[in-house]
């Protein structure tokens, strides 16, 4: 699935009265486990942001609270954090790639080694694709791939 293509939830679809594991898409963040702390947190941001700009749907309503203040509507059909180690992780980014109907997308370890975008943009250029070092994989599609996929990764610690 190319990046520019988005996928998400019809209208009919959207149940945020249903549990999460009846939704037909899954979402879930796999981050490699032996990361500090803030950058793990930083690329699972980070990748769940450009998830959150590509699945239609994918939010639920705003929530209000007892006084009346809205608070922003978050993912209804939920999302796991997972961990891999770092190998694992660029076979999970593969695998994903090459599977019909699974968005994905991923942190090269280029994007936390540079503050200015467009030098992260130069990075990415010039490295071979199996040489990017994915620090986190988002992927959204079809529950039963994304199972597939992920395997019994263990959520992260």
């Amino acid at each position: 699935m190319t990046e520019q293509q988005l996928v998400g939830f019809a209208p009919e679809e959207i149940d945020t009265a249903a549990p999460t594991r009846s939704a037909r898409l899954k979402w879930v963040v796999v981050v490699q486990q032996d990361l500090p702390a803030g950058r793990a947190v930083n690329a699972a941001a980070c990748v769940a942001a450009a998830i959150g700009a590509r699945v239609q749907g994918l939010l639920g309503p705003d929530a209000l609270d007892a006084d009346g203040s809205a608070h922003p509507g978050l993912p209804w059909a939920g999302c796991s954090v997972l961990s891999a180690p770092a190998e694992q992780l660029a076979a999970i980014r593969a695998k994903a790639a090459d599977s019909d109907g699974v968005l994905v997308v991923d942190m090269p370890q280029a994007a936390q080694l540079t503050r200015v975008y467009d030098e992260y943009l130069e990075a990415v250029a010039v490295t071979a694709p199996d040489a990017l070092a994915p620090l986190a994989v988002a992927l959204v599609g079809p529950r039963n791939r994304v199972d597939r996929i992920v395997g019994r990764l263990p959520l992260l610690a």
